[in-house]
């Protein structure tokens, strides 16, 4: 499917989402707002979209389903598993047919927002809310990021982040230390291709990887303040000069550093992480709950030794060098589930501490929003879940904390950046322009 096709379906899926919940409709059962502090009848099918469709994850949840069923006999669990990339275009679909599941997976942001405003997300303030037991055992942060208006509707499941994978022996062979600045990553990208090896593995046909290099670039060359008051169309300008500079930014770390290039549009993603866990790239910008994957028992880049950094900070940056781009990612409950009850307490056994340890450790290395789970982790995973927690501030993904609009104007952005086909003004003009017609 062309990118600007799929970008497309994923923005009407969420208008769905608003035009469903306008008709009333939507969801496993009859139209009646769920009940989440019934008790559950342990019978019939319990559905669930996830995000962990990906070889390597999938056991994850097929074993917790296994479980349950085992625990409640008469319980079928029917799992549905995407990817990433998928699941976007799986819950627009779910959405249109008014066929969402009764849990189904969420990203933060106004993605989330979408959900709860139409109320096909169920509100689990008397389960999940402070106080209550169950919301007691999650990460504070984690579970507000799910919140709005006083009200809890998301369950965390892990945090994520986005850092600089590197591999240790090859910086060690070419005497190359972590690079203190942007600059110096650009320079180190030249000695790296020198040597025969791609400095950085990138593919961006997704568009949202060429997006997470904008997001950190924009948290550092853009005030905090403006920043999050331009996520939000009533208050936006998207003005700053710090957006142009990002942008030219970006584009020379693809012309310097990836052999790709503007055919970096054509590479998938899973792509560029295989390049660097198979040991022909030095680096590949990635996502906390990639580390196990990547530097999986086995590869050439274990061999070698897995390192990571934030993307280096450029000279002269006029916003916040300490904030690193991530959120964590959860599921929500259907609010016209007819068994809310039933989804609240499988998320329960979910997210046990238990369940939790398993999540964060090898192979997952989902680092658990679970209080006291993440002990499992890797090293470089709970390293890196350090950093996270030391950062400023934690700015989520520019594709799902915008309105749909606007992430589809950063996505195909982003993607002519990488083909030059636009200059980052073009770009940004598209943006801005997008982010006017959505304020109306």
């Amino acid at each position: 499917m062309p990118g600007n096709t799929r970008r497309a379906l994923v923005a009407a899926g969420l208008t769905a989402v608003l035009g469903l919940a306008a008709c009333g409709g939507g969801g496993s059962g009859t139209g009646a707002v769920a009940d989440v502090t019934a008790s559950p009848t342990y019978s019939g099918e319990l559905s669930i979209l996830t995000k962990f469709g990906q070889a390597e994850l999938a056991p994850y949840f097929t074993d917790l389903a296994a479980a349950y069923e085992q625990q409640h006999p008469d319980v079928d669990v029917k799992l549905i598993q995407e990817t990433d990339q998928s699941v976007k275009d799986k819950t627009k679909t779910l959405v249109a047919s008014q066929a969402l599941p009764d849990i189904y997976f969420t990203w933060t942001g106004n993605w989330a927002d979408n959900f709860t405003r139409a109320g096909l997300a169920a509100d689990l303030t008397p389960v999940l809310g402070p106080g209550t037991e169950w919301g007691s055992t999650f990460s504070k942060p984690m579970l507000d990021a799910f919140a709005q208006d006083g009200k809890y509707y998301g369950i965390p499941l892990y945090t994520d982040a986005k850092f600089m994978g590197y591999n240790e022996k090859v910086f060690a062979d070419l005497g190359l230390d972590v690079p203190a600045t942007f600059e110096e990553l650009l320079s180190d990208c030249g000695t790296i291709q020198a040597a025969g090896l791609e400095p950085i593995a990138f593919g961006n046909k997704d568009g949202w990887p060429g997006l997470h290099y904008l997001q950190q670039l924009f948290a550092y060359n853009v005030p905090t303040a403006t920043l999050e008051a331009d996520f939000d169309p009533a208050t936006a300008t998207w003005t700053d000069p710090g957006y142009v500079k990002s942008m030219e930014q970006f584009v020379q770390l693809v012309q310097r550093c990836t052999s790709t290039g503007a055919q970096s549009n054509g590479v998938l993603y899973t792509t560029a992480k295989q390049q660097q866990s198979d040991g022909h790239a030095a680096m590949y910008y990635q996502e906390i709950i990639e580390f196990d994957g990547t530097a999986a028992e086995g590869t050439p880049l274990a061999r070698d030794g897995f390192g990571f950094f934030p993307l280096p900070v450029p000279e002269g940056a006029a916003g916040d060098p300490e904030a690193i781009e991530g959120a964590p990612e959860g599921y929500f409950v259907n609010a016209r589930s007819k068994n809310a009850a039933l989804a609240v307490d499988f998320m329960k056994f979910v997210t046990s501490q238990e369940n939790g340890k398993v999540l964060s450790a090898p192979p997952y290395g989902q680092p658990s929003a679970v209080v006291g789970a993440a002990g499992t982790s890797s090293p470089a995973v709970a390293a890196s879940v350090q950093e996270l927690d030391e950062a400023s501030a934690v700015i989520p993904w520019l594709d799902t904390i915008t309105v749909p609009d606007v992430a589809s104007a950063w996505l195909a952005g982003g993607e002519a950046l990488v083909n030059g086909d636009r200059t980052p003004q073009e770009v940004l003009a598209g943006v801005q322009k997008a982010s006017a017609a959505a304020k109306g």
